[in-house]
């Protein structure tokens, strides 16, 4: 069978934990390592046996070949980066979110049509170990038919997580509740409602954002409905970005890659606290725990093979991850201009 040839660019934290993932599994080969920092493209190289390191990334494609160009860079850098290498014919995994804008989105998918490439964008949360095991409880019928979702976030201000941490929950709210059809969003800054005059530059290149605080209520295809909640906390509380599905009978809580189920749809202190059961974890058949790579990395990896393999798009492709940036412009448009957003 087929083994996928991989090339990375930027090898910090994300280009690392990418590395890893493909360089474990068995039908991926990790051929390009490419960064303009000599370190961190050596230390990576060391740590995966690639001796092919370069500053220039076409002169990484050419030279090496690859199937897939992993972009694990900056937010800001995402479109060029994609461009560049959709330029090339190649197919690419690129880093949430996938671009700050609509029309940079629209742009990247416009050219990989061109170029008959796939565009994956890495929400792994969604393919992860946690979501695998409430995909198949769902089916099971174990909590009924689905009714709502709620996610909140790590305590980042407003809006920068929303683009930074929402984007992942709103990806995973899409596996389930199909796509968003309209949004009605309430955001405060400085103990304010926000106004277009509180809309801003985010910092690390993450686009434009408004609202310390931020509530959005989402109206999904399949008669589901989800609440988002992005507030600023003073310190940031990196345990409490969780979500919570809601049944005809009963509720799945999800927490990284741990996932409950409570039997009942309506939770009654002092009555069945006792009663949440852990569901258990689902991992890629031929995922080695014992090596050094993440276990929702690893199934990004293994959905992405499976993908290609069958000629169709990655679970978490580029028209998902463009209809997350819609979504999170509209929570943004729908705050500062006190309306209702329908989106296409």
């Amino acid at each position: 069978m087929k083994i996928y040839r991989i090339a990375i660019v930027g090898c910090r934290g994300r280009g690392t934990f990418a590395a890893r993932a493909y360089h474990a599994h068995p039908r991926t080969e990790l051929v390009g390592l490419c960064d303009l920092v000599e370190g961190l493209v050596n230390n990576l190289g060391d740590e995966v046996g690639v001796s092919a390191r370069f500053k220039n990334l076409d002169d990484m494609i050419l030279r090496t070949a690859p199937d897939i160009v992993v972009i694990s860079t900056g937010t800001e850098f995402h479109y060029d980066l994609s461009m560049r290498v959709l330029e090339h014919g190649v197919h690419i995994e690129v880093e949430k979110p996938m671009c700050v804008d609509l029309l940079q989105a629209d742009a990247v998918i416009e050219k990989a049509n061109e170029k008959k490439t796939r565009v994956a964008v890495h929400h792994q949360g969604r393919v992860g170990v946690a979501m695998q095991s409430i995909e198949r409880a769902l089916l099971a019928g174990k909590i009924g038919n689905l009714r709502y979702i709620c996610t909140t976030n790590k305590g980042y201000y407003g809006g920068f997580g929303l683009m930074n941490i929402g984007c992942h929950k709103i990806n995973d709210m899409l596996k389930f509740a199909g796509h968003c059809r309209s949004i009605v969003a309430h955001a405060m800054t400085n103990g304010h409602i926000i106004t277009p005059n509180d809309v801003l530059q985010a910092p690390a290149g993450m686009g434009t954002i408004a609202g310390e605080h931020i509530i959005a209520a989402l109206q999904f295809d399949d008669d589901v409905t989800g609440t988002l909640l992005h507030d600023q906390f003073d310190p940031i509380d990196f345990t409490g970005s969780v979500m919570e599905f809601y049944g005809s009978k009963g509720r799945y809580f999800r927490h990284g890659e741990k996932a409950s189920w409570l039997p009942q749809p309506h939770f009654v202190p002092g009555e069945g606290l006792d009663r949440w059961e852990n569901l258990a974890p689902t991992y890629s058949e031929h995922y080695d725990s014992k090596v050094n790579a993440s276990a929702d990395d690893y199934w990004f990896v293994d959905e992405y093979v499976r993908a290609l393999d069958e000629g169709r798009e990655h679970e978490c492709s580029g028209f998902e991850a463009r209809h997350v940036v819609e979504v999170m412009m509209g929570i943004f448009e729908s705050a500062a201009y006190g309306i209702r957003v329908n989106l296409p």
